[in-house]
């Protein structure tokens, strides 16, 4: 499974995303697209695809080609630590940020963390 922290991915290119946070976020869901079926250099294919989403860009549409948004009903930091302790006991799970808080807590309970650029954004 690959957790993708959409604020703080969406946060890492200085491209306006401020002006529209939850265009931003349905452009980054847009690029996990083939990832499912693709893999990631070092996780191969399929992979489950989970894009958390928070504030703004809580009411993106779910995507039909396979990458699951998940909407933070507070923080998203915490949203994911929650899905990275329903998972990572039982499955390899990387969860995508730079955040370094959100790093130490899901590195703590199993999972991998990845940098923004991991993905294709």
């Amino acid at each position: 499974m690959v957790i993708v922290d959409g604020a703080n991915v969406v946060g890492s290119v200085p491209d306006g995303w401020w002006r529209d946070r939850a265009g931003a976020a349905v452009r980054l869901r847009d690029s996990l697209a083939a990832v499912p079926a693709a893999g990631l250099p070092d996780v191969p294919a399929p992979v489950e695809v989970v894009l958390v989403v928070e504030g703004r860009a809580r009411d993106i549409p779910q995507d039909p080609g396979g990458v699951r948004v998940e909407r933070a009903p507070g923080s998203g930091d915490d949203k994911i630590v929650d899905l990275v302790r329903d998972t990572a006991a039982t499955r390899r799970t990387i969860v995508v940020t730079a955040d370094r808080g959100l790093r130490e807590r899901v590195t703590a309970l199993g999972a991998e963390v990845r940098g923004p650029s991991a993905v294709p954004r």
